[in-house]
Parts: C-alpha cells; sequence; structure tokens
C-alpha cells in the first residue's frame, strides 16, 4: 500500500527542493539594493501616496450590496420551477403555481419593509 504514495511523496519533494534551490539561488546571486526613502515609499500609479490607503465607504453601500445579493440569489431560486413548470403542472396540478406565488410573496414583503426602512433610499 505505501509504494502507492511513493510516486506521490517523490513529486512533492522535487518541488520542495526545487523551490528551496531558487530561493538559496536568489539570495546568493541576486543583488542587494541600496535602500533609501524614496525606494521604500509605496508607489500607486505615479502618484504620491498623501491620504489612507482605504477611503471610507457609507454603510448604505454595504446594505445597498447585500439586499442585491439577497435579492439576485433569491432569484436564481426560481428557475428550476420555471423550467420544469409545464410538465409539473401536467402531472401534479397547480402546486408549483402556488409555492412559486407565495416565494414570490414574501420577496414582496421583504422589498417592502426594506423600502420603508429607507435602505433604498441614497439621498439619506
Amino acid at each position: 500500500m505505501t509504494e502507492n504514495y511513493l510516486p506521490v511523496l517523490l513529486q512533492v519533494l522535487i518541488a520542495s527542493g526545487f523551490a528551496g534551490a531558487t530561493l538559496l539561488a536568489s539570495v546568493i546571486f541576486g543583488k542587494a539594493a541600496k535602500r533609501n526613502k524614496l525606494k521604500d515609499s509605496a508607489y500607486e500609479c505615479g502618484m504620491l501616496p498623501l491620504t489612507e490607503g482605504q477611503p471610507r465607504f457609507s454603510v448604505k453601500f454595504y446594505i445597498v450590496a447585500m439586499l442585491f445579493v439577497l435579492f439576485d440569489i433569491e432569484v436564481v431560486f426560481l428557475y428550476p420551477g420555471a423550467i420544469i413548470y409545464r410538465d409539473y403542472l401536467a402531472v401534479y396540478g397547480t402546486g408549483i403555481a402556488w409555492a412559486a406565488l407565495g416565494f414570490i410573496s414574501i420577496l414582496g414583503v421583504a422589498f417592502l419593509y426594506a423600502w420603508r426602512k429607507g435602505a433604498l433610499d441614497w439621498k439619506n
């Protein structure tokens, strides 16, 4: 059984040896650049880094993004029912229509709640 693992172990050893030899060669043969303040500063597309790295985003941005993902993913759950709608309707009756209507009504209530709370209002 251990002979099955021998090729994998050999490949891991060769890969580790190659990575180690490459790093060692770059340390030995690589040029060490002289360090100064200008070379150690951050380079951002030719602009001097004068402000913080990341600007602050409004919480509204994240709320709208989460609502988009939430409603987008929930709509994806309607696709399987839409694809098999006619076949299911012929075999089992209108149960699939009522299930889809219930699901859409829950989405509608959630949308109205988010709208009433002002989650979709960008001016505030």
